[in-house]
């Protein structure tokens, strides 16, 4: 059974705005582009976008071998989640883009997978050239699709020109009227560059559950008659992104070790809180109660973390589920030190730790660069499966700073200019388009009075 690889992408320029699709076929085996199709689709959202550049690659892939085995390989989490059935559409116009999805080609032969932007260039430069086009207010051609490729996809692909009947065969099954306008949602955020580990924030807003997220300006594509001027774009968030998943960073209550400012991961001993650190934890705990939001509790194995969120749990009537991926970094031959005695001891690992994300802490210790991974995994399986829903993570400095850190886009050296106090509360939502909004509270307000 022949395999083929279907990318797939869409954009809208001011979401809901001037909008196309592109999408590749590839054969899985040689890597060889097989066909490609993309279109401007007038004023959509970024999502319907996505939706019919998937339609459009699975179109021309049934096209090529109806029996086919096809992987398709998006940068759009919701499409990818929604389509392996993991996450429920309720969108209205979601909903039939994606029932035609299911029946293009046979569901049992396509498997589905999230990509990264930067791994879907292809299908992302055949978009921008669809838009670009309906911005001169003519259709997508392949002669136009003119745009360098990537190092991978020079290795990877070439255009098939019309001369190759398998395209030419996908094309003809792709033509047809170019599609009409589609009702705009409020609100809405144009694309930027992608950040590492699945997801970062485009800007940051400090209203409640708020998304402030960048959108670009551009001008709409010529009427019939006349040219139309640029659409009004502002601040927002796109009605078709569905409820965040909304992850709570609760840091544990103090242990003797914290008001020394000692090095405590999980390489050496397990400190319980301290007298105060269970003062602290039942006072974040009554804070969550009375704002009654937090629908599941997950925690750090070491126990200052499952103490406090045993805290909250019992003041919540909820369970606590452990997740491995929230320890604390591994200190190695620090645990227990202050960061003046490292200083003294271990002065040249000391240096190089604080000027690299790859360099571990004496004896073994963990780097930051092996945290952010497992953090972000850990980030990974608790929001895929967490949408809409508000979940407490009780956890350490390093993996709230890194959460924090991933989600802003920011640099590594971020994680030493962050301050973070004993029983705080911050937050990240993250949205089904694999963005993300920070709250950053450092909130102990729970703690006084």
């Amino acid at each position: 059974m022949p395999k083929f690889v279907v990318e797939a992408d869409g954009g809208s320029r001011g979401n809901p705005g001037p909008a196309g699709y592109g999408a590749v076929v590839i054969d899985a085996a040689s890597g060889e582009t097989l066909a490609e199709a993309a279109e401007y689709i007038g004023v959509a959202t970024n999502n319907v976008a996505e939706y019919k550049g998937l339609i459009a690659g699975l179109k021309a892939a049934h096209a090529l071998d109806p029996e086919a085995a096809v992987h398709v390989r998006m940068d759009s989490k919701l499409v990818v989640e929604q389509m392996s059935g993991r996450w429920k559409i309720k969108h209205p116009d979601m909903k039939p883009l994606a029932a035609q999805a299911a029946r293009v080609h046979p569901a049992s032969s396509v498997t589905y997978e999230w990509i990264p932007r930067e791994k879907n260039k292809h299908a992302d430069r055949l978009a921008n050239e669809a838009m670009d086009a309906g911005k001169k207010g003519r259709q997508w051609e392949p002669a136009r699709s003119t745009a360098e490729f990537s190092a991978r996809d020079e290795a990877a692909a070439r255009i098939v020109g019309d001369a190759t009947a398998g395209a030419a065969k996908a094309r003809a099954a792709l033509a047809g009227p170019a599609a009409g306008t589609v009702t705009a949602e409020s609100g809405g955020a144009a694309r930027t560059a992608t950040a590492e580990s699945g997801g970062a924030a485009r800007t940051v807003t400090a209203e409640p559950g708020g998304a402030a997220r960048t959108a670009t300006a551009v001008a709409a594509p010529p009427a019939a008659a006349s040219s139309a001027a640029a659409p009004s774009v502002g601040w927002g968030l796109a009605a078709d992104l569905g409820a965040p998943a909304t992850l709570v960073l609760l840091r544990h209550g103090e242990t003797a070790l914290t008001p020394e400012k000692r090095f405590s991961g999980s390489g050496g001993g397990d400190p319980s809180l301290s007298a105060a650190g269970r003062r602290q934890a039942e006072a974040v705990a009554a804070a969550l109660a009375a704002r009654g939001t937090v629908q599941e509790i997950v925690s750090s194995p070491l126990k200052r973390c499952r103490e406090t969120a045993e805290a909250v749990a019992a003041r919540l009537n909820l369970d606590v589920r452990v997740e491995d991926g929230l320890r604390e970094t591994d200190f190695g031959a620090w645990e227990g030190l202050t960061f003046a005695e490292v200083q003294e001891r271990y002065a040249d690992d000391l240096a190089a730790w604080l000027g690299s994300t790859k360099a571990a802490p004496t004896g073994g210790g963990e780097n930051f660069a092996a945290v952010a991974r497992r953090v972000a995994a850990a980030r990974d399986r608790i929001t895929a499966r967490s949408a809409g829903r508000t979940v407490l993570l009780v956890t350490h400095v390093t993996p709230i700073k890194t959460l924090v850190r991933l989600a802003l886009g920011a640099p590594p050296e971020s994680l030493f200019r962050m301050e973070l106090s004993a029983a705080s509360l911050s937050a990240v939502a993250y949205y089904s388009d694999g963005n993300a909004s920070v709250r950053l509270l450092n909130d102990t307000s729970h703690l006084r009075g």
